[in-house]
């Protein structure tokens, strides 16, 4: 399950170039749950970014650290939590990576995964709305995850939803059939990302620094070789 994201230097213009919004991208080279993370979001038919806080919470939640920042997409139609959300308010998640943890004899080994070839990736998301005045509101959000394809099942057993950038509007648009969407709640093609080690810093959120995508060995990718 992803529990960190690699936000840094992403070109909004070249991901989605109808996006109105001037704001700046939350950047962060080890973002953990229960921050702010910048969400795309169609409004009012128009494309924007706007931070939300990452953990859904629904207004009948009462305690934060129960807020789920992932949903598991066969759930989406059965648990409450998610079901309305995936319905009508889907986000995506702009990255440059996310980290996942193998587990080992004695402790885990952190991984930043990324685009084979270290372009952007968009991570299906769905959020709500908890009001906490009349006229004051916080929007949140969870990843959605799948199980993690051939290539990465080593590592770990679950992965975010990657949306090819020719999906982003029908996953945005909330007049989409959701039965449409099936085909996009899939794992990522084989030879679409890769993964390679990092330093065992990144286990802090409080750790921030550049490094924390620095390779300590080869990235992990699929071959031609590895086909049956």
């Amino acid at each position: 399950m992803t529990g960190r994201l690699h936000v840094q230097r992403l070109s909004l213009a070249r991901l989605a170039p109808n996006l109105k919004s001037t704001a700046s991208l939350i950047e962060s080279p080890n973002l953990a749950p229960r921050q702010p993370v910048s969400a795309l979001r169609l409004e009012q038919g128009q494309l924007t970014h706007t931070p939300l806080f990452w953990g859904l919470t629904p207004p009948w939640l009462k305690v934060l650290d129960h807020a789920p920042h992932c949903a598991r997409a066969e759930t989406l139609s059965k648990r409450a939590m998610f079901q309305e959300a995936f319905s009508a308010r889907r986000c995506v998640i702009p990255v440059s990576g996310f980290y996942v943890w193998k587990p080992q004899a004695r402790s885990k080994q952190p991984f930043l995964v990324t685009h084979v070839n270290r372009t952007p990736l968009l991570l299906g998301a769905l959020w709500c709305r908890y009001h906490t005045t009349l006229t004051t509101f916080t929007d949140s959000t969870a990843l959605i995850s799948v199980p993690a394809n051939a290539c990465l099942s080593s590592l770990t057993d679950r992965l975010p939803v990657i949306l090819p950038p020719e999906a982003l509007h029908q996953w945005l648009d909330p007049n989409t059939d959701v039965a449409s969407l099936t085909p996009l709640l899939m794992p990522a093609p084989l030879e679409l990302l890769g993964a390679f080690p990092v330093s065992k810093h990144v286990n802090n959120p409080a750790y921030q620094s550049p490094s924390c995508a620095h390779p300590t060995g080869p990235m992990l990718r699929w071959t031609v070789s590895q086909e049956p």
